[in-house]
């Protein structure tokens, strides 16, 4: 630092003590996995909609709960069924989807139908298929 006023050595070492706390506060803050990042628009799928390929594997699992995921053409499809249900009338209602550093989280939840309306005495299988944007990380369903 030689050649350098007085004021100008204080500048320079008050930067670089600077500099060291960033670096260190840096290092130090590390990101929860599990915090979200954001949100992530999806689209509820009509089942005419469905991927064939995806609509047999449905098919194949809908007796029992299921949760899968499927890839195609940029779009990741995320699918929750709920089994057999004695009934109609059901709905599945889609409470956050988002991402976070480590995964994509999805929360789903079992709407039966409501004690005043008429039920189908008819069994269902009430699945829900989400459709996003893929990205390269696990699925958790919550």
């Amino acid at each position: 630092m030689a050649g350098l006023s007085e004021y100008q050595r204080r500048m320079v070492s008050i930067g670089l003590v600077c500099l060291l706390c960033f670096a260190v506060y840096s290092c130090g803050k590390k990101q929860d996995p599990m915090e979200k990042i954001k949100d992530l628009e999806y689209t509820v799928i009509a089942e005419d909609n469905i991927p064939e390929e995806l609509l047999s594997k449905i098919e194949e699992r809908k007796e029992e709960a299921f949760k899968l995921t499927f890839e195609d053409q940029g779009f990741l499809y995320i699918c929750v069924g709920y089994g057999m249900q004695q009934t109609g009338g059901y709905s599945i209602a889609v409470n956050a989807l988002y991402e976070t550093a480590n995964a994509v989280y999805i929360d789903t939840n079992l709407i039966g139908p409501s004690p005043e309306e008429k039920k189908n005495p008819a069994a269902s299988y009430p699945y829900v298929v989400v459709k996003a944007e893929f990205l390269q990380k696990p699925v958790v369903f919550d």
